[in-house]
């Protein structure tokens, strides 16, 4: 939260930061070392602790346990809901309301009766709201990451985008809310897009017999259909989703550590997730990632010169050392936490603690969030206006920020691939105007920053 309330460029200070998880804590205070900490529960922040905070804005991420689609679903009857409970209950009674709320939950959320509280809280204290289902591929982030979060302003104040009672899966246009909604799930909209992803997946596949995108031949691993192998093929192929190549460490030290081993390799390959550098999809990576492998998150292929089919064909008729030798030459290792990172969007200046270790470094990334989308909803919380990233502390969006000078002689910066966006003064921080057409893709020069990708536009463009 306070990594994206920096991105979006808002002139806030985050007067306290709360949470019961040590480790959590330790890389809190190594990372923000001025702002203060309290190791607490929610519950045990009195009502004057509040006021004499006087905040103007909560963000917060409640335990997601009672909601979770493969949990017991508790939801307020599970004891973990007590802190959000109580956060609804005082929110009425403080002396000065916060302007400002965002929150942040699993998928399952919006379902629950916890939500329905906090609708009725939100109206009872005259905020005005928007609901989202939103994952990091809206942002051309190759990483699955669905959650809930909604946001709020207190009224007179209004968002510069029409608001809705239904769910948004997409990010709102500032003049008029062109987002799809999401009603229960049977038939998501792909953020960005107006084509429900089933009817997008037919017209791939239906387009040509030569390009089909599940061919005879592919694997079909353990519990996964044909339908679901399109799904991921058809994935790969959206060139508005960045490659993971361009979030992975170069150069990566101690690469044994991160290698499957033979047992668990011989155990789950039928079940893993396996995805290459220039794939441009990844699974939601939990809390157990690295220790547990099944259901936590994609391992990456680093053999260059093997194909994966080569490596599955006949796989259950082989004798186990064979078995092994095909499974070992696909080199799967799992993502580092730094790449993790990368993909959740934290900046590189952010790291842990060299006392923490790697285990706790993939729990703490499984519990958290993508940096950007909370960011881009801060910013529309704020002012409804695009968030001002810096180059060298954002990842690529589809094919990465542009920087040129745009015929005018000051650097601007905007998204590749989107025609008409507005453009921001680097050193201003104010419209210049606006592109008359898109960018050139072909026209660029690629250059890393820790991992990420970035693009500078070399050729002026006429600004309107």
């Amino acid at each position: 939260m306070h990594c994206a309330l920096k991105e979006c460029g808002i002139p806030a200070e985050v007067v306290v930061a709360v949470d019961v998880n040590t480790c959590a804590n330790e890389v809190y205070k190594h990372n923000f070392p001025t702002t203060e900490v309290w190791a607490k529960t929610i519950e045990g922040i009195t009502l004057e602790d509040f006021n004499r905070l006087s905040i103007d804005m909560i963000l917060m991420s409640p335990p997601c346990q009672p909601f979770t689609r493969i949990g017991l679903q508790g939801d307020v009857m599970d004891p973990r809901s007590k802190s959000f409970l109580y956060i609804l209950d005082i929110l009425p009674r403080l002396l000065k309301l916060p302007k400002y709320i965002l929150l942040e939950n699993v998928k399952g959320f919006e379902a629950s009766s916890a939500r329905d509280a906090l609708i009725q809280t939100l109206e009872k204290c005259g905020y005005q709201y928007q609901e989202f289902l939103l994952t990091p591929t809206c942002l051309g982030v190759p990483n699955s990451r669905l959650r809930y979060f909604l946001i709020a302003k207190l009224k007179p104040e209004t968002f510069c985008f029409q608001t809705t009672h239904q769910i948004l899966t997409a990010f709102p246009d500032s003049k008029s809310e062109t987002s799809q909604s999401c009603s229960d799930g049977s038939e998501m909209f792909e953020c960005g897009s107006h084509v429900p992803v089933k009817e997008k997946l037919n017209a791939s596949i239906s387009e040509s017999s030569s390009s089909n995108t599940c061919e005879q031949n592919s694997i079909l691993f353990k519990l996964e259909t044909v339908k679901e192998l399109e799904r991921k093929q058809s994935q790969d192929t959206d060139v508005s989703v960045c490659m993971l190549e361009d979030y992975l460490e170069d150069n990566l030290q101690d690469l044994s550590q991160y290698l499957l081993t033979s047992k668990s390799l011989l155990r789950y390959a039928l079940i893993l997730d396996i995805v290459k550098p220039s794939c441009r999809r990844s699974t939601c990576f939990t809390k157990g990632y690295g220790h547990y492998v099944e259901g936590t998150g994609s391992v990456l292929q680093t053999a260059k010169d093997v194909e994966i089919d080569s490596a599955f064909r006949a796989l259950e008729t082989l004798p186990e050392e064979e078995k092994l030798a095909n499974l070992s030459s696909l080199k799967l290792r799992y993502f580092t936490p730094r790449e993790i990172a990368n993909l959740h969007g934290f900046p590189q200046s952010f790291d842990f603690p060299d006392k923490v270790t790697v285990r706790q470094r993939y729990r703490l990334l499984g519990n958290s969030l993508n940096v950007h989308i909370v960011a881009q909803l801060i910013s529309r919380a704020w002012s409804g206006h695009e968030s001002r990233w810096p180059l060298e502390d954002r990842a690529p969006w589809s094919s990465g920020p542009w920087t040129g000078d745009g015929g005018t002689g000051g650097r601007v910066e905007c998204p590749a691939q989107i025609a008409g966006w507005t453009l921001w003064a680097a050193d201003a921080g104010r419209p210049l105007g606006q592109l008359r057409e898109t960018l050139d893709p072909s026209r660029k020069e690629r250059k890393g920053y820790g991992g990420l990708t970035a693009y500078t536009f070399k050729t002026s463009r006429s600004l309107v």
